[in-house]
């Protein structure tokens, strides 16, 4: 995983350091949106939460992580998927949250739809939270 993790890391433009590379990793191995407070319980035997803050606003400016809203009002981050193409995309897709097992998880397959705003808005951001089983509780 080291491999993997350093390789995205490079990618971004990103110095290798082992926070980076352990906090890629879970997001990596968890496969869902995660919050600090999850991160911080996953690494707290080698990261502060200073530093696990400092690394989720690095992914955050380099397009690694994109935010997740769901209804718990904390916020969550999950890994963004990136074409080969380009390096920039939009986090314009659905949310899932299982009511059951509580995990959030992005669905890259549906895009959101086209919102016209009335004259004056201007969006920022769109997201749509889908709540229900996931496919591993069901």
């Amino acid at each position: 995983m080291a491999d993997t993790t350093s390789d995205i890391l490079k990618d971004s433009n990103l110095r290798v350091t082992s926070c980076r590379r352990d906090v890629l990793a879970t997001f990596i191995g968890k496969k869902v949106a995660l919050s600090h407070a999850d991160l911080e319980e996953a690494l707290k035997e080698n990261f502060d939460r200073v530093t696990i803050y400092r690394t989720l606003k690095t992914f955050l400016e380099s397009d690694l992580i994109h935010k997740v809203l769901d209804d718990s009002g904390i916020t969550k981050y999950a890994l963004c998927v990136h074409d080969s193409s380009e390096h920039h995309h939009d986090h314009e897709h659905v949310h899932f949250k299982c009511e059951q097992c509580g995990n959030t998880s992005c669905i890259q397959e549906i895009t959101l739809p086209k919102i016209t705003l009335p004259e004056g808005y201007v969006a920022r951001e769109k997201s749509l939270l889908v709540m229900g089983i996931c496919k591993d509780c069901s």
